[in-house]
C-alpha cells in the first residue's frame, strides 16, 4: 500500500450503517516511510457510531475509555498543519493498558485524574489490552475526525487474546466449582469439535467421561454444557493470523506453544527457516510405536503449492497404520539442516527414554540425505518405491488416453525398475521405451523433461537401499491422501502461501484427527471412527476381499479379475499382476493411488507358482545372499555369516509367529526363561547388606539407630 504524506489527498468516508468499525472503513497510510499510521477520515459527528460499533466487536466484545486527551480552543495557532488537532482523544479497550491477570504488571500511579465513567467493571478484569486509537478533530476542518488507529487487535504485550471469547485463559466466575477435567476429556473434546462434530453429540461424550470421576450431577451436566459450548465457540472463531505478517504471527504462535517446537530456526542471511512441531502426545506415540521399530518420512509434501515444503515424520501403529509423531516445515534440505532437526528429535525422544532407538529409517525421495539418518540414528535406511509409482501412474492416466496404453506404459516403466535386480541394461530399457511410444508426445515431453536427467539417481538409490513392502507404501499413501484432503480444501487456497496457517491446520484439525482414530481403537469406542479407521488403508482393506473373488489368467498370465465386494456384476482387471507397478482399471488406481485390488492379488501372488516376486522381496532375498556368502573354507568369517543368518532367521520366525497367532499367551509359554537380577541399592554413606558373622550387641544397636535414621528421612520426604 502507498504512503500518503498529505492528509489532503486522504478521502472522507461516512458509510451508510447506522453504527460502523474499523472494518467498514479503507485505511491508509499516512506519514513517511520511516514512520507512518493507519488512518482514515471521518465526519466527527460520526465519532460516536464509529466507538459504539467497535464496542460491538463479536470476537472481543468491550467498551473503551478516554485514557488521554488536550483541547485547544480555535483561533489559538497563527501557523498550523493540516493535520494539527483542535481536540485530541486516546481511546484504550477497558481491558487494558494495565494488566491485573497472572503475570501482568500494574502501571504506576498517575498525576493526572482518568476518565472512568466508561472503564471495565473491576481493576481485576483488566489484563493488559494493547487495542487503543486516537481521534483527533482537525484544526484546520473542525467538522473532520481523523481516525488513527495504533493497534486494532484486542492482544496482550505477548501478542496472544487476552479478553472476549477466543481467549482460552478466560473461565469466568465460579471456576473452582467446575468438575475437574482430565487432559485425555479435553483433548477428545477438541478433537470431536475440530472434526465438526454436532455440539449435543460432543456434550454426550464429554459428560460420559466426566461422569467416571465424579458420578451423575445436575450441577455437573450444566457446567459442563457451557463448557463445551464455550470451547466449540473459542475454536470456530480461532483464526491462524496472530499478526497480519506471517514471520511474526509464527514467531507469536512459537511462543506461545512452546512446548509442542522440539527444532526452531529463523530465517537469516545464512540460516534458513526451520520450525519441527511435536505435540506431547505425538512424542508419546513416537516413544511407543518407534523403539525398535521403523520411522517412515513423507518428504516434500506441497513443495510447489505452499509456500515450505512439509515433511512429516511417521510410526507405525498396532494396526500398522502411518501416524504422524513429527512435522517440519522448511525449504532447506542440506545435509547441515536436516542434521540439526534429526539430532533435536532425538534428544527429545532419549530425554524420555534413554534407551530409545529406531530399527529402520524409510525415505520416498531418492534427493533425501541419508548420511545424516546413518550418522544420528545409527539405523539401516529403506526406500519406498510408492512416490515414484504414485508420480507415474497419474501422468501416464492423464497424459495417455488411450487405457492400453496406458498400462502398457505402465508395465515397461516397471520393468526399468525391476531391471535393478535382475541384472538387465535399465539405459537400454529407457532407449526402447522412448522409441517405442515416441507417438504419446505429450507424456514423452514430461517424461524426458521431469525423469530422464535424474532417473539414474531414483534407480542407483533404489539398488543401493533396500526396499520396502507394500504394506508399508499402502500406510504412507493413506496418510499422504489424509493430509491432501485436510490442507488443500478450496476454502483455504488463499492462504496456502501462510506458514501460520500451515501450523493451525496440522496442530488442530489432522492432529485431532489422528488423536481421536487412536483413542476409538484402544477404547472401543466411537465405533463408525473405529471402523473407518481399520479400512484407511489399501493393504486393510484388501484383508477384506475373499480369495475366491480372485481368478487369473491360467494362459498367458497377462492379468487378474477381481469381482467388486458391493456389486457382484462388477469386476475389475489388474494386469502384470505380482508386481508393484500393477495397473487396475479401478477410479481410485486411475488417480495414482495403490488399491486394494492391486494389493489383493499381489498377495495371492506371493504364493503362487510363475508370478514374479515383489521388489522388496528381491531386495531381502539379495541381503540375505550377501549375508550368507561363502568365504574361505573353515573360515572365522564363514561362522560369522552362518551366526548372522541364524540370528536373522530366528527374529523373522518369531515375529511372524507372533503376527499371525490369536493367542498371544501360546507364544509367551514357549519362549526361553529369562532371570533377571535385581539391582541393589545403594546411597552415599550407606554400605550395601553384605553376608557375614553374626554382629556384637554394639554393632546390632547402631544398625538398628541407622535404620531409624533412614526412616525420618523417608517421612521428612513425604512431608
Amino acid at each position: 500500500m502507498d504512503i500518503v504524506g498529505s492528509i489532503l489527498d486522504i478521502p472522507v468516508q461516512d458509510p451508510e450503517e447506522e453504527d460502523f468499525s474499523s472494518a467498514d472503513l479503507t485505511w491508509t497510510k499516512f506519514g513517511t516511510p520511516e514512520h507512518h499510521d493507519d488512518v482514515a477520515l471521518i465526519p466527527y459527528s460520526r465519532v460516536d457510531a464509529f466507538i459504539i460499533g467497535e464496542c460491538s466487536n463479536v470476537e472481543c466484545p468491550t467498551r473503551f475509555h478516554i485514557e488521554r486527551g488536550r483541547k485547544r480552543s480555535k483561533g489559538s495557532l497563527k501557523e498550523y498543519k493540516n493535520d494539527e488537532y483542535l481536540e485530541y482523544k486516546m481511546y484504550w479497550c477497558s481491558f487494558g493498558p494495565e494488566n491485573y491477570g497472572e503475570g501482568g504488571g500494574i502501571l504506576p500511579s498517575r498525576r493526572y485524574r482518568l476518565n472512568t465513567r466508561n472503564r471495565a467493571a473491576r481493576p481485576q478484569s483488566m489484563r493488559g489490552c494493547t487495542c487503543h486509537f486516537v481521534v483527533k478533530r482537525l484544526y484546520a476542518r473542525p467538522s473532520l475526525a481523523l481516525l488513527i488507529y495504533n493497534d486494532r487487535r484486542h492482544v496482550n504485550k505477548a501478542g496472544f487474546v487476552c479478553h472476549g471469547p477466543l481467549d482460552r485463559d478466560a473461565i469466568g466466575p465460579g471456576a473452582k466449582n467446575i468438575p475437574y477435567i482430565c487432559s485425555e476429556i479435553q483433548q477428545q473434546t477438541m478433537s470431536m469439535i475440530y472434526l465438526g462434530i454436532p455440539e449435543e453429540n460432543v456434550l454426550e461424550k464429554h459428560i460420559e467421561g466426566i461422569q467416571r470421576y465424579c458420578g451423575p450431577d445436575a450441577k455437573v451436566n450444566s457446567l459442563a454444557s457451557q463448557y463445551v459450548h464455550k470451547l466449540g465457540m473459542i475454536i470456530r472463531r480461532s483464526t491462524h493470523e496472530l499478526d497480519l505478517d506471517d514471520q511474526a504471527s509464527i514467531r507469536m504462535w512459537v511462543e506461545r506453544n512452546k512446548k509442542s517446537i522440539f527444532f526452531i530456526q529463523d530465517t537469516s542471511e545464512t540460516d534458513a527457516f526451520i520450525l519441527g512441531i511435536q505435540t506431547e502426545w505425538q512424542l508419546q506415540q513416537m516413544i511407543r510405536f518407534g523403539h525398535r521399530s521403523l520411522i517412515a518420512a513423507d518428504s516434500t509434501f506441497g513443495i510447489k503449492r505452499l509456500k515450505y515444503p512439509l515433511c512429516t515424520l511417521l510410526v507405525f501403529d498396532s494396526r500398522q497404520h502411518a501416524l504422524p509423531v513429527a512435522w517440519v516445515i522448511t525449504p532447506s534440505f542440506s545435509k547441515p539442516d536436516v542434521s540439526k532437526w534429526m539430532k533435536a528429535l532425538l534428544d527429545r525422544a532419549r530425554s524420555v527414554e534413554p534407551g530409545w532407538r529406531v530399527s529402520g529409517f524409510l525415505i520416498d525421495d531418492a534427493a533425501a540425505e541419508i548420511d545424516p539418518i546413518r550418522d544420528i540414528f545409527s539405523c539401516p535406511v529403506l526406500f519406498s518405491v510408492w512416490r515414484i509409482r504414485r508420480t507415474w501412474l497419474r501422468n501416464v492416466v492423464k497424459k495417455c488416453p488411450n487405457r492400453e496404453v496406458q498400462r502398457e506404459i505402465f508395465k515397461r516403466l516397471g520393468q526399468i525398475v525391476y531391471s535393478i535386480r535382475d541384472g538387465s541394461e535399465n539405459l537400454a530399457a529407457l532407449e526402447e521405451l522412448v522409441l517405442d511410444f515416441a507417438d504419446q508426445t505429450v507424456f514423452m515431453e514430461y517424461f524426458k523433461a521431469s525423469w530422464v536427467p535424474k532417473i539414474d539417481m531414483w534407480l542407483s538409490t533404489m539398488k543401493a537401499l533396500p526396499l520396502a513392502s507394500q504394506e508399508a507404501s499402502s500406510a504412507i499413501e493413506a496418510y499422504h491422501m489424509k493430509l491432501k484432503t485436510k490442507l488443500f480444501d478450496d476454502s483455504h487456497l488463499n492462504a496456502l502461501w501462510r506458514v501460520d496457517w500451515l501450523v493451525h491446520k496440522l496442530t488442530t484439525e489432522l492432529h485431532s484427527s489422528y488423536w481421536l482414530d487412536r483413542y476409538a481403537d484402544e477404547s472401543d469406542s466411537f465405533q463408525n471412527v473405529k471402523e473407518e479407521y481399520i479400512t484407511s488403508t489399501s493393504w486393510h482393506r484388501a484383508l477384506q476381499i475373499p480369495d475366491s473373488a480372485i481368478t487369473f489368467d491360467e494362459k498367458d498370465h497377462l492379468y487378474a479379475k477381481v469381482q467388486s465386494q458391493k456389486d457382484s456384476s462388477v469386476t475389475h482387471l489388474v494386469w502384470n499382476p505380482g508386481s508393484e507397478f500393477s495397473f487396475c482399471d479401478c477410479p481410485w488406481s486411475m488417480q495414482g493411488n495403490l488399491c486394494k485390488h492391486v494389493m489383493k492379488v499381489n498377495m495371492i501372488c506371493e504364493n503362487r507358482q510363475g508370478c514374479q516376486s515383489s521388489m522388496s522381496m528381491q531386495s531381502f532375498r539379495e541381503i540375505l545372499l550377501n549375508i550368507w556368502r561363502m568365504p574361505l573354507d573353515d573360515s572365522l568369517a564363514l561362522d560369522q555369516s552362518m551366526a548372522w543368518t541364524y540370528q536373522m532367521l530366528d527374529q523373522i520366525q518369531k515375529l511372524v509367529e507372533l503376527n499371525g497367532t490369536s493367542d498371544i499367551s501360546t507364544v509367551v509359554k514357549r519362549l526361553p526363561i529369562q532371570w533377571l537380577s535385581k539391582k541393589t541399592r545403594t546411597s552415599v554413606c550407606i554400605p550395601s547388606a553384605t553376608f557375614g558373622l553374626p554382629s556384637s550387641s554394639k554393632e546390632t544397636r547402631i544398625a538398628v539407630a541407622l535404620k531409624k535414621n533412614r526412616k525420618r528421612k523417608r517421612l521428612s520426604r513425604l512431608r
